[in-house]
């Protein structure tokens, strides 16, 4: 099997990156070392936020914000998106400050999405927050989306548009001879002119392997859902300076997160729950919402991928070897991205170019660099 592209790694920013480019009509082939989705994109808490962006992404994002509400017509399935908004909370004086000029920045250079509120209108979209809170960021837009349906939904559309799929699949070596890439695996010897780097929280070893060492982090983010409740929260809700990801699912459960950090595995293939780290997490969100004491944790999860020291993603073309596209380092909220930067991406591989500026997201700024902390 000789693809026009192979893209290493099989989670959403991979497979998106594979279906919009197999539309423009190259082959792919998705290799993917354990399962897809097995890692960011399967841990998620998936969140489809323009809110709090850093203003290099917010490009990209505002993009893909547009897709998330009509996803049906990239993927043929909605991925469970609501669009409920997202909130980010103050609570106190000096958190509504720098949100207030935050968004006094954005409007300044033309954007408008994110709108600020008081006390009042907070407590008339959530009722149950807490009375110290004095007002909040909101983007009404903004929602959520189920990470699992997105991962099958992205799936079965690349396989529907002819991507060929193959897991628990190790690449072993990189070589470039002339215009081709010699790829050895632990399922097989592959050739493609093309290589896209999606590999999550092993990019930095497929780097390694063309001779471009680049350096980030394992970010090994955790989630708790409870028991189910009742009506507690219509947005995603997160507080200014703290740790915090907030929401209710669909069957009443509560979903917590917001980058608490779990315990990275000697051999950094898998992570686990740092259980003293996430009650951080959860007792930001008892702080906003008091009516949780008491209720019930069901499970919790630790997921791996890249971050980088600017917690920005590295998107674009090997600074070092022809046929080579970096995208890693999505740092806990590449989630929303998935649509645009699989567009960019696959752009880059099947043309050679693109018309997104792309110098914020330069895989210079992780080379020789020292490793982000969490």
């Amino acid at each position: 099997m000789n693809p026009d592209i192979l893209v290493i790694g099989g989670g959403l920013h991979g497979l998106s990156a594979a279906l919009q480019a197999a539309r423009r009509g190259a082959s792919i082939l998705v290799l993917e070392r354990h399962f897809l989705g097995r890692h960011a994109s399967g841990s998620t808490a998936a969140g489809v936020r323009t809110l709090g962006r850093d203003p290099a992404e917010l490009p990209l994002s505002l993009e893909a914000a547009q897709t998330w509400h009509k996803m049906t017509d990239l993927v043929g399935d909605d991925c469970g998106f609501k669009a409920c908004g997202q909130l980010q909370v103050a609570e106190d004086e000096a958190a509504l400050a720098s949100i207030t000029a935050r968004i006094d920045r954005l409007a300044k250079q033309g954007m408008h999405h994110e709108k600020l509120i008081g006390a009042d209108e907070l407590r008339d979209l959530v009722p149950k927050i807490s009375p110290h809170c004095v007002g909040a960021a909101w983007v009404p837009g903004d929602g959520s989306a189920d990470p699992h349906r997105a991962i099958r939904a992205f799936r079965d559309a690349a396989k529907r548009a002819g991507v060929d799929i193959i897991e628990q699949c190790q690449v072993t070596s990189l070589k470039r001879v002339g215009q081709s890439w010699q790829v050895k695996t632990s399922k097989g010897d592959f050739n493609a002119a093309v290589i896209i780097n999606a590999a999550g929280a092993w990019a930095d070893k497929i780097a390694e392997m063309v001779g471009e060492p680049v350096r980030h982090a394992i970010r090994t983010s955790m989630m708790v859902v409870t028991e189910r409740t009742g009506d507690v929260v219509h947005p995603v809700i997160s507080s200014f300076g703290r740790k915090l990801s907030f929401k209710q699912t669909a069957e009443g459960t509560l979903l917590i997160g917001g980058g608490a950090q779990g315990r990275l595995a000697e051999d950094r293939q898998s992570a686990s729950v740092d259980v003293q780290a996430l009650s951080v997490a959860v007792q930001a969100a008892v702080r906003l919402f008091p009516s949780m004491v008491g209720t019930r944790m069901v499970r919790a999860w630790a997921g791996m991928e890249a971050m980088t020291e600017d917690h920005i993603p590295v998107i674009g073309f090997s600074a070092k070897v022809e046929g080579l596209i970096h995208a890693f380092g999505f740092s806990g909220h590449g989630f929303q991205l998935v649509p645009s930067v699989g567009r960019v991406v696959a752009e880059l591989a099947t043309e050679g170019k693109t018309n997104q500026q792309l110098d914020a997201f330069n895989v210079k700024r992780v080379s020789e660099k020292g490793v982000a902390s969490c």
